[in-house]
């Protein structure tokens, strides 16, 4: 829960200075002198920040549940007292289904640990929080979203000026040097 409140601090944090922009901080010369001429943003600039943000929100989100599933795994590996069925495989269950544990299997694509029992069936640890599987999916899906967006809006201004001029952008040119 704490790791969802974080996320959300940041990213709320990360769309604030996205949306002031940089160089309009007040006191500044340079802020002043950038305030009085209007930059020209680039073709999906906005997006390019949503698939920034939110990529890197999913690999720290992707980075949080590895270490819920390497503290799972170093538990279920501590050996000695109390170590059968490992405990990663108690939490959540009744004691009856946690002593039908014989072995534990690790995945990192989705991240899980998962308890096997004796007849071959199995059970999800509570060690790994419910939020990060989806949480992963959808920022990554958003990352690869916006970015594919970026690149739609660079290509549609690009499609135009050569249109409107039948030149490409100075930007696109070729020098004509090896």
């Amino acid at each position: 829960m704490l790791a969802l409140v974080l996320l959300v601090l940041v990213a709320a944090a990360t769309a604030a200075v996205l949306r002031r922009g940089a160089g309009t901080y007040p006191g500044h010369p340079v802020a002043a002198a950038a305030a009085a001429a209007p930059v020209a943003r680039a073709p999906g600039a906005p997006f390019r920040g949503v698939a920034g943000a939110t990529g890197g929100a999913a690999a720290l989100l992707y980075l949080w549940g590895l270490l819920c599933v390497g503290g799972a795994v170093m538990e279920a590996e501590d050996g000695g007292t109390d170590s059968v069925p490992p405990r990663p495989c108690r939490d959540g269950v009744p004691p009856e289904r946690s002593g039908q544990v014989v072995d534990y299997s690790v995945s990192y694509l989705p991240l899980g640990f998962r308890c096997e029992t004796l007849d071959g069936d199995g059970y999800d640890s509570a060690d790994i929080p419910g939020y990060v599987n989806p949480g992963v999916a959808v920022l990554a899906l958003t990352a690869v979203g916006s970015a594919v967006a970026a690149g739609y809006a660079a290509e549609r201004r690009a499609r135009a000026a050569v249109r409107s001029d039948g030149r490409a952008p100075a930007s696109d040119r070729r020098t004509g040097s090896l």
